[in-house]
């Protein structure tokens, strides 16, 4: 990381030159179609990389000057004390912020009041329309997402966690409130932070924009060189270069990748003269049969008859149930009594004759 910090260098003349520019760009288009002369627009920082990060980060930004306008709100969310009931923590977290001199929290929401009071889907709505900013208890940072739903995210407006247990709390919502994060994600290589508004002076912008420079640059988790381009726009202005990195790194590059190529090709070749080795082997045991083949097909072979084979003539089977029907009886072979029974009877069938009947004439 030391390395990327060095090598990031801000001319603080050309960022200076781009905020006057902005500026000039922002009262020129908003001085006539503004009904109110306190309307501020945001100013932002547009970060491209040279490669997207692998991993999701979120860097917290200090920065010198607030960059919130006094209109701005902050809410903050905390536990229930035991032996309180919601009111009575509430006053209790109140009279906490105002003996550590801190004053730009108006609001406090108990955790139980924050499930009770605000559970309903538009209830939920109103609160996150009616503060900008909203701060939580680390003791219940983790309970909060099931309670606070899926739009404080997707605005991007999930409570910043502070330790209320902190000697130096005054300090820590400064620099949270004052301050800026951004969030770095792995499915592309920009990111954008807010990091002033228009009603700040020249100079003001021109520090902040320095201090989230740096910082950004010393927290980012990637290895190499870092930032490609830096922008600074607003909502609906174009986007101003403020640094532009130089292309010395991309000749390492090309090296490196010069050095791969040519080690693959050693390999290759390596590869290739094995397989040259291999086949020739192979060859000269295949010219050792051949020959023989050769010298085989030059003693032509003799000429033998072959016999006609000669059909056997086909043995009949004996049959062996009629054996077995026809075969005598032992003497001493006994017959079952029911068998007997009805042998006689069939030899008495068979043995009488059908009477005739003979009609008498009348």
């Amino acid at each position: 990381m030391a390395g990327a910090t060095q090598g990031l260098a801000l001319d603080r003349d050309q960022v200076k030159k781009a905020v006057q520019a902005l500026q000039a760009f922002l009262e020129s288009k908003f001085a006539s179609k503004t009904l109110f002369q306190d309307d501020t627009q945001p100013v932002s920082l547009l970060f491209t990389l040279w490669k997207i990060p692998r991993k999701q980060q979120t860097i917290r930004i200090p920065l010198p000057h607030n960059q919130r306008t006094d209109v701005d709100e902050v809410c903050l969310f905390t536990r229930d004390e035991p032996n309180m009931t919601p009111d009575q923590t509430q006053r209790f977290y109140k009279r906490l912020l105002q003996e550590k001199g801190i004053q730009c929290v108006p609001e406090i929401i108990p955790y139980k009041m924050l499930k009770t009071e605000y559970k309903a889907f538009e209830a939920k709505r109103r609160l996150l329309g009616n503060f900008d900013v909203f701060l939580s208890d680390a003791r219940i940072r983790r309970l909060l997402p099931s309670h606070l739903g899926k739009h404080f995210y997707e605005r991007k407006s999930e409570p910043l966690s502070v330790n209320l247990q902190s000697k130096q709390l005054a300090r820590d919502i400064k620099n949270l409130v004052q301050g800026t994060r951004i969030k770095i994600n792995n499915r592309g290589c920009c990111c954008m932070a807010r990091i002033a508004h228009s009603g700040m002076t020249t100079e003001e912008i021109t520090e902040n924009i320095v201090a989230a420079v740096k910082t950004v640059v010393a927290k980012l988790q990637t290895k190499g060189p870092v930032m490609k381009i830096i922008h600074l726009k607003s909502e609906k202005s174009v986007a101003l270069p403020i640094y532009t990195s130089d292309l010395s790194h991309l000749a390492i590059l090309e090296e490196a990748k010069r050095l791969a190529c040519s080690k693959d090709a050693t390999l290759k070749r390596r590869k290739a003269k094995r397989g040259d080795g291999a086949k020739k082997t192979d060859a000269t045991t295949d010219e050792e049969p051949e020959n023989k083949q050769n010298s085989d097909d030059e003693e032509m072979p003799q000429l033998v008859p072959m016999a006609t084979p000669v059909k056997k003539p086909k043995l009949e089977k004996p049959n062996t149930q009629k054996t077995l029907e026809k075969a005598p009886k032992a003497a001493g072979q006994k017959v079952p009594l029911g068998k007997a029974k009805r042998t006689k009877k069939a030899a008495k069938i068979t043995s009488q004759k059908p009477k005739r009947k003979v009609s008498k004439a009348k």
